[in-house]
């Protein structure tokens, strides 16, 4: 009997794509089932390797371009030109995936400091886009080196922020709890004109207990002092988004169908910037967004659609997932999680292979995961974790699957059950 394997993992930060971490799964998976039918579906989130993705998913091509990362030097980046004739109807669409002017791995070791590095680069790319003839734009947000709340997006689309003295703000999010006002006057125009998609984890709020300076902060470099005053920052500017933005862009809507682009409205109210679903998301960015107008939408429902991922999980006998790190945040909107909540709908076993276990992970278990092991045989260094990445995957994926293929033959030969391969 030929096995049906769906392989549909993310990517492993700063080391593979998800295109390159199915490949590696599928040599492992090969080795122990060389007749195995597989489909390799890899899965993007927003974040890194999203522009390309989509690119090669929808017929589109990679625009590259030069914009300002992170830290405020210039870096080589891109986004991606979809539709707008050809084999793909309808609006113009570019992606902008904000990882490739404003991830964390743009930012040097030395220099993570979240409170000073900016999303300018974002806003440039959206400008770039517009250039471009885009007037449908999506934004994908993922692996961000930023807390700005999207204070530098605004900027570089023309926005002014000042502080009590009317002096320009400097960038980043250390300077947020220094915002007086915001002058909307020089935004580009085209943006009132163009449909913005931000696909977002919606588990990510800008303020509050679960607010992303605290949740992220740290992983993007912050002390504890740092997380507060980027935490206050935030509040400030979420109060002062919605009294010098909201109003200009978000009038109360006429009676009729659904708005088309615009900002996300709930029954004719402005969006909630503090707490609302996704307007954490990518250090706030967001929420920055919202402001001008985007709609915030779950990443999923955006980034795979056309993917048929249900019929897929549904036709395979069995799914192997993965990620870099697996642990309480597994459940909260990242990949290896959806995969497992689309799988169990049809009772298909799930296995995630991750670069390391952290806690939490056994909350995998509550959404669909059967099992879960980590890549690495041996201790090993980061770096040369790294550069070994796609042969540990593929020597991981054996070992699991010889496991269980033990325990099918020995189900085999008492006559009681055990999971097959």
């Amino acid at each position: 009997m030929t096995h049906r394997i769906a392989i549909a993992p993310s990517g492993f930060k700063e080391s593979l794509s998800a295109a390159r971490v199915a490949e590696a799964i599928a040599v492992g998976v090969r080795r122990v089932i060389p007749d195995a039918d597989l489909d390799l579906i890899p899965l993007v989130d927003g974040g890194e390797g999203t522009a390309e993705a989509l690119a090669l998913a929808g017929g589109g091509r990679l625009v590259p371009c030069t914009a300002t990362g992170p830290v405020g030097d210039p870096v080589p980046s891109h986004f991606a030109l979809l539709g707008g004739g050809g084999t793909t109807p309808g609006p113009l669409t570019a992606v902008v995936e904000m990882a490739a002017v404003a991830g964390l791995a743009l930012v040097p070791p030395g220099l993570r400091h979240p409170g000073a590095t900016t999303t300018y680069g974002v806003g440039e790319l959206i400008r770039a886009a517009l250039d471009a003839g885009a007037r449908r734009i999506l934004i994908g947000c993922g692996d961000s080196g930023t807390s700005d709340g999207g204070a530098g997006a605004l900027q570089a689309l023309g926005a002014r922020l000042t502080d009590r003295h009317g002096r320009e703000l400097r960038r980043g999010g250390g300077a947020l709890h220094e915002l007086e006002h915001i002058d909307p006057s020089g935004l580009d125009p085209r943006l009132a004109r163009t449909e913005l998609l931000v696909a977002c984890n919606p588990y990510n709020v800008l303020c509050g207990k679960r607010g992303v300076a605290r949740v992220f902060g740290p992983q993007k470099g912050a002390t504890p002092a740092e997380v507060e005053l980027l935490s206050t920052g935030l509040e400030r500017w979420a109060a002062v988004l919605t009294r010098d933005l909201l109003p200009a862009v978000a009038p109360e809507p006429e009676p009729g169908p659904e708005p088309g682009p615009g900002p996300a409205l709930a029954t004719g109210v402005p969006l909630d910037l503090r707490t609302a679903p996704g307007t954490g998301a990518s250090g706030g960015l967001g929420a920055g967004l919202a402001a001008v107008g985007a709609r915030l939408l779950p990443r999923y429902d955006v980034l795979l659609d056309g993917l048929d991922l249900d019929a897929r999980l549904a036709r395979a006998d069995f799914v192997i997932t993965a990620e870099g790190a697996l642990d309480h945040q597994t459940v909260r909107g990242k990949i290896p999680a959806e995969v497992a909540r689309r799988a169990q709908a049809s009772g298909v076993p799930v296995l995630v292979l991750a670069g390391t276990i952290g806690p939490g992970a056994q909350d995998v278990r509550a959404v669909g995961v059967d099992a879960y092991s980590a890549i690495l045989p041996a201790p090993m260094t980061l770096v040369e974790a790294i550069g070994r990445s796609g042969e540990l995957l593929a020597d991981a994926t054996e070992r699991a699957l010889r496991i269980m293929a033990l325990g099918s033959r020995l189900g085999e030969r008492t006559g009681r059950y055990a999971p097959s391969a």
